[in-house]
């Protein structure tokens, strides 16, 4: 046995094991499907990273991170056929709803665990406040209507149109590769971390379901719980998380 297939056989079989799909495409539609896909990575990077470098709970945020995410939809459905994909469950195919929910908890309990550990270290601590100060700082609603309509939106394009565009080689390490060029462009390190982790995760969730659904409720799930628990950590003081930024009161 090599080393591959020994690594393989210690991962969950939800993770490994595809479940069958006919996804073909003529190459006139694949082709097609790279071009709208390369086009809409830049975009849709661009304006990732001018909405996280505006003001926490401005109009202007939430403008551009609604264009973000109507650029990950629009450019994902644009580019071709998507397909929601199947688990199997006993002897039937069904559609992914309690696994992902699941591994989205037990995703967030990992990170939940390293925030911990990275309210120590100077460096992480201030990267991770910076993010968390659009969520410490916005008011619930629309915050929470920004996480989930910004996560179901990359996964309709990242492990959808995305995936779709890389073939049938590597195309986990691609879509995640590619999901982390994108999310550099918000300079920040945490948030580049946590796209490769979590993008490689919902990667083989779309390898093993041929689909979006499974990895759109985990990306789901995780993110809300992330919203709601780690601000709490990173706030120094009793002051808002990102201290070191300007007082709104003066």
């Amino acid at each position: 046995m090599t080393l591959r297939q020994r690594l393989l056989a210690r991962v969950p079989a939800w993770l490994v094991e595809k479940v069958p799909r006919e996804h073909d495409e003529p190459d006139e539609v694949f082709h097609r499907r790279r071009r709208v896909v390369a086009a809409t990575s830049l975009a849709g990077a661009g304006l990732l990273g001018a909405s996280l470098s505006s003001t926490p709970d401005s109009a202007r945020f939430y403008g551009l991170t609604a264009a973000t995410a109507a650029t990950w939809v629009v450019g994902g459905l644009a580019s071709g056929p998507l397909h929601l994909g199947r688990v199997r469950y006993r002897d039937t195919l069904r559609r992914p709803v309690v696994t992902p929910v699941l591994v989205g908890v037990g995703a967030f309990g990992v990170f939940y665990g390293c925030a911990l550990v990275c309210r120590h270290v100077p460096f992480l601590d201030r990267a991770i406040s910076r993010v968390l100060r659009y969520a410490d700082r916005g008011s619930t609603a629309p915050v929470l209507a920004t996480t989930l309509l910004n996560g179901a939106a990359e996964e309709v394009f990242f492990r959808g149109a995305l995936y779709a565009a890389a073939g049938r080689r590597r195309p986990v390490v691609t879509s995640t590769a590619v999901y982390v060029l994108a999310t550099t462009a918000t300079r920040n390190p945490s948030l580049v971390l946590a796209s490769g982790v979590m993008g490689a995760l919902f990667g083989l969730q779309r390898r093993a379901t041929g689909g979006i659904q499974a990895p759109l409720i985990t990306h789901l799930t995780w993110s809300v719980l992330m919203l709601r628990f780690l601000p709490p950590l990173f706030r120094h003081h009793g002051l808002p998380v990102d201290p070191d930024l300007p007082s709104d009161t003066g």
